[in-house]
């Protein structure tokens, strides 16, 4: 009983303060609110238990083609808008997974579908070029407006690719051939290393590794697998390399709490760093680069402080390793910030920095040391895809002009706020709860229970990262699954506000016993069609009502805009 409680009210948190975060699903014209209510869906809705009926007949026909075990269920993208996705059985489903983090602004965003259609950009869309001989005449203009704008401090240097995975393995060949330079010096390559790389031999195949964390994980292609330690099924069966693994912190919570103890586990973290770099030199391993994320997000939401990437830092500068931070899932602007290492705080944050997911391509920012000497060195047929810079222009766009990164950061606290107040009501369920903007998460008891949350709060509308309690919304969810966390106490209450006629902040919302205060961030939030400002309701008749005299009795179900307000109908 307990347990269906919690997931009922789990939902009803998502779904509250996801609403406040919906400030993207703004029109790129910021035409009215009729585009906003096409755009948006009022809520989730359900009609068979998640996979349906045609999901699971889609599954068996692709199980004949390839191992489908992994399959959740069939998706009909048509359908999917905002923050909402539709599965082929018409189940609608608030998306807190966000196809594993990659999912910038929501689904079909009206900014987006208006670029793939205008003429101009067709060719962009049709032909894909083979970048690294034949890239399109626009193709540094439309660098300098998508990824460049957004280079992380001491970055000039780019490279494109596809994947997570394979920026991943081309940074740690960069780091080689930067750290072999070093020891080789401005000479040529000699006949002896030309030869015996053909044959992976050293001198011309030297012996150098990369220091992960155990926890991490970085990608399944070889290279990056020796650096991901955070499932055995990704690794078992397949040759590796003799590479150092860190220990990761593993912080006690809540952090307050523990101040003392999380110092010493960082500390002791940081000293088997140095000790494994010594024993890698004296194997004839030498540590050439140390990589790590700045949350480790697949390996289960593990957080470490601002001052242990610090340190870690001058650990990497202390022994001459290049230091790569892996944003691949945290880049993008959910913690709060374009990058998850801005909140380090350093001038000097990283020598080479990756990223995929969230935006829409892979590659990598890299210092111009780690230049690569010679064509070729650093190279496949299409190095990325410049439909997808087009892309990451507008959303860039879009995260600027809607002020994203600060709703983030603003939904992330009241989101943390609410998930806490969960753990404190069911303790025997939730634990660990932490997070930084949205990038949330907690931790259950055991597998199987975490197994059970996931899948009822499925079948409720809500889906979860399977890993762990985590979520990792959009930005178009960005201040709500956030600001109505509090309203979580009758899980039977939703979000249901009368409608006005010009704007007005919305300052607080309590049920009729007075219970559950909304409390800040609700600055901003108006009702776009009130003409008083909107200042409490209360449920009444199984509605929630606006208290002041306004012209709009009717209940409506639509999505909240920072800035904007409500939207959307019955």
């Amino acid at each position: 009983m307990a347990f269906m409680l919690l997931t009922r009210r789990l939902a009803c948190t998502f779904q509250h303060n996801y609403r406040l975060l919906v400030p993207s699903s703004r029109h790129i014209s910021q035409a009215a609110a009729k585009i906003d209510v096409e755009f948006d869906y009022d809520g989730p809705l359900m009609k068979t238990e998640v996979p349906g009926p045609r999901s699971r007949e889609l599954m068996k026909q692709l199980n004949m083609i390839q191992n489908a075990d992994a399959v959740h269920f069939f998706c009909n993208y048509e359908e999917s808008r905002g923050n909402y996705l539709v599965d082929v059985d018409g189940n609608r489903m608030l998306d807190l997974y966000s196809q594993i983090s990659s999912v910038p602004i929501g689904y079909s965003h009206p900014a987006l579908l208006k670029l793939v259609q205008q003429p101009q950009n067709a060719s962009t869309f049709i032909n894909r070029p083979a970048l690294g001989i034949l890239p399109p005449e626009n193709f540094v203009e439309k660098l300098r407006e998508s990824l460049l704008s957004v280079a992380p401090k001491g970055m000039s240097q780019l490279i494109t690719m596809s994947c997570g995975s394979c920026s991943n393995e081309n940074a740690f060949k960069t780091i080689f051939m930067w750290y072999r330079n070093k020891e080789r010096g401005q000479t040529g390559f000699s006949k002896e290393e030309l030869e015996t790389c053909m044959i992976n031999q050293a001198p011309g195949c030297p012996e150098y590794s990369i220091l992960s964390f155990m926890g991490a994980f970085h990608g399944r292609t070889l290279g990056c697998l020796a650096t991901t330690h955070s499932k055995a099924i990704h690794k078992i069966d397949i040759p590796s390399f003799d590479w150092p693994i860190a220990p990761f912190p593993r912080l006690k919570y809540p952090l307050e709490d523990f101040v003392k103890e999380n110092q010493q586990e960082e500390a002791r973290c940081l000293e088997e760093v140095e000790d494994l770099i010594v024993k890698y030199r004296k194997k004839k391993k030498t540590v050439a680069g140390i990589i790590v994320e700045p949350i480790q997000s697949e390996g289960g939401d593990n957080h470490a402080s601002d001052d242990f990437f610090r340190k870690l830092r001058d650990i990497s500068r202390k022994h001459g390793c290049a230091f790569l931070v892996d944003e691949v899932q945290t880049g993008g602007g959910c913690t709060g910030k374009f990058w998850a290492h801005e909140h380090w705080g350093l001038a000097d944050p990283a020598d080479v920095m990756t990223f995929s997911k969230k935006m829409m391509t892979g590659g990598y920012f890299h210092k111009e040391e780690f230049r690569p000497n010679a064509p070729y060195r650093i190279f496949n047929t299409w190095l990325g895809d410049p439909s997808k810079n087009l892309l990451l222009a507008e959303v860039i766009n879009i995260i600027k002009r809607e002020d994203l990164l600060n709703n983030a950061a603003r939904a992330g606290k009241v989101l943390l706020t609410g998930l806490l107040d969960l753990q404190a009501r069911y303790p025997q369920f939730i634990s660990r709860v932490r997070g930084r903007g949205t990038f949330c998460s907690f931790d259950t008891p055991d597998e199987s229970i975490r197994n059970k949350l996931v899948s009822m709060a499925r079948n409720k509308g809500y889906l979860l990262c399977q890993q762990n309690g985590g979520v990792r919304p959009s930005l178009c969810g960005m201040p709500l699954v956030c600001s109505l966390v509090p309203l979580t106490g009758h899980s039977s209450m939703g979000l249901s506000l009368c409608t006005c006629s010009a704007p007005g902040p919305v300052q607080s919302l309590r049920n009729t016993e007075g219970k559950y205060n909304m409390v800040p961030p609700l600055e901003g939030l108006t009702c776009h069609r009130g003409q008083q400002t909107l200042k409490s309701v209360v449920k009444a008749e199984g509605q929630v009502l606006c208290r002041e005299e306004c012209t709009g009795r009717q209940e409506i179900r639509g999505s909240v805009r920072q800035g904007r307000g409500f939207s959307g109908g019955k």
